[in-house]
């Protein structure tokens, strides 16, 4: 059955939604969060202060927009790289894959990702539906970590995550959702996560600037370490 055909209004909200948050993301790359002013947005877009509260009764309300594209965007980054993956890739060499393509994402759009792996302004409480994003973009390295031989060195991440998903139905059912059981692989994926996060955080915050190194070449070892940890292939 087609879809019902959207109204003049209708259409007409949604495109005055993507030019407010079009607006704002150019604010966002410009200023960081601080420089996202809905009185600035309501003047370029051509509506009263008033008015705009229509579209969004708040600033945090378009930040949470923006976040849920942002995390909309990564997920679909990853996803795609693992999707280009041959069916016969190593493990190490899918976990490097997946990481290189977050970074990627990021440099390229460095505000965007600050946005997602921070807190963009003191006292903001992001949505609890932002959580299921967030675990959209981390699925696909379950499935890199998923069958691992954990060292020594992680095998306590492995039991505190092998206990979380025992008492969280809802990690539970992402794992396995992701085709991984838990445990082994949620301890790869999180920890993957945290290497990706300082990693990647610290060079499009411009932490890394001056020191001679290469931010892609860093990850990889970083990555790299953790699959040894993990006994990838």
């Amino acid at each position: 059955m087609a879809g019902t055909a959207q109204t003049p209004r209708a259409r007409y909200r949604e495109q005055t939604r993507a030019e407010i948050k079009e607006i704002a993301l150019r604010q966002l790359a410009e200023g960081g969060t601080p420089a996202v002013a809905l009185t600035r947005i309501a003047k370029e877009v051509g509506l009263s202060g008033p008015a705009l509260y229509r579209y969004f009764d708040s600033r945090d309300a378009l930040l949470t927009d923006l976040i849920r594209d942002a995390y909309a965007d990564l997920a679909a980054a990853v996803s795609a790289a693992a999707d280009a993956l041959p069916p016969k890739t190593s493990p190490r060499a899918r976990a490097r894959a997946l990481a290189g393509a977050c970074r990627e994402w990021a440099v390229a759009q460095p505000h965007r990702y600050l946005l997602i792996e921070g807190t963009p302004v003191p006292g903001y409480t992001a949505p609890p539906d932002t959580l299921d994003s967030a675990r959209a973009v981390l699925g696909p390295f379950l499935q890199a970590f998923e069958g691992a031989e954990p060292s020594a060195a992680v095998r306590p991440v492995v039991r505190q995550m092998t206990a979380w998903a025992e008492t969280d139905a809802a990690v539970s059912r992402w794992a396995r959702a992701s085709g991984s059981s838990a445990g082994v692989a949620l301890a790869g994926a999180v920890l993957a996560w945290s290497h990706m996060h300082g990693a990647i955080g610290l060079e499009v915050s411009g932490q890394f600037a001056g020191m001679g190194h290469d931010g892609g070449t860093l990850l990889r070892a970083q990555i790299d370490a953790l699959a040894d940890a993990f006994g990838l292939d």
